[in-house]
C-alpha cells in the first residue's frame, strides 16, 4: 500500500534527531521511517522502497557507509545524503563512491537535508582551501578512512592501523582534530 507521499528512510543513533527531523519532514507531506542501527534500516528495506534517504556515519555497529549499497540494492533512484558531526576528506570520498548524493556535516536541518536531496550536479565555483591540513588532522581522516574501509569494524580497522582496539576507541571517542 502506498501514500503517494515521498518516502523518507532517516537513520541516526539519536532518538531525539530522528523524532525532530521525522516531523519535520512529515509537515513538509513525506512519509517517514527511521531507524537507529544498520541492521534495523536493512529490516526497514525489506519490501519497502525509499526515494530519500539520510543516515548518520557513526551508528552503532557497522557504520552508516556500510548501509549505502543495500539501499542502493532496494531503491537504485534513491537519493542519498550522508550526515556526519565527524567529517573528514575520506569518508566524504567513499560515501560519494559508494552511492551516497551529498554529504553534510552536522547540525544540519531539514532545510539542508532537503536542499541536498534537490542538488543534482557539483558546484564548480567552491574554491580551494588555501591551507594544509594540520599532522593530526591527517592522522585523523587516516583512520576515518582505514575505518571505512573496514565497513565500521573497530577490530579490524585497529588491526590495520597496527593499533590496539581501545585505544582506537579512545580517539575515535574526541571531536575530530582541527584542521
Amino acid at each position: 500500500m502506498t501514500s503517494g507521499k515521498p518516502r523518507l528512510l532517516l537513520v541516526d543513533d539519536s532518538e531525539s534527531f530522528c523524532c525532530a527531523m521525522q516531523r519535520s519532514f512529515e509537515l513538509r507531506g513525506y512519509e517517514v521511517r527511521t531507524a537507529h542501527s544498520v541492521p534495523e534500516a536493512c529490516e526497514l528495506l525489506e519490501g519497502w522502497q525509499p526515494e530519500f534517504a539520510a543516515v548518520d556515519l557513526r551508528l552503532p555497529g557497522p557504520a552508516g557507509l556500510a548501509l549505502i549499497p543495500h539501499i542502493r540494492k532496494a531503491s537504485p533512484a534513491s537519493r542519498l545524503v550522508v550526515l556526519t558531526g565527524y567529517a573528514s576528506v575520506a569518508t566524504a570520498i567513499e560515501a560519494i563512491k559508494l552511492g551516497a548524493t551529498h554529504y553534510l556535516v552536522k547540525p544540519a536541518d531539514a532545510d539542508a537535508i532537503e536542499a541536498a536531496f534537490r542538488r543534482t550536479e557539483g558546484d564548480a565555483s567552491v574554491a580551494p582551501t588555501e591551507h594544509r591540513p594540520s599532522l593530526n588532522r591527517l592522522a585523523w581522516e587516516h583512520i576515518q578512512q582505514v575505518l571505512g574501509e573496514s565497513g565500521g569494524n573497530i577490530s579490524a580497522a585497529a588491526r590495520a592501523l597496527n593499533m590496539h582496539r581501545r585505544t582506537l576507541q579512545r580517539k575515535l571517542t574526541k571531536h575530530p582534530v582541527r584542521r
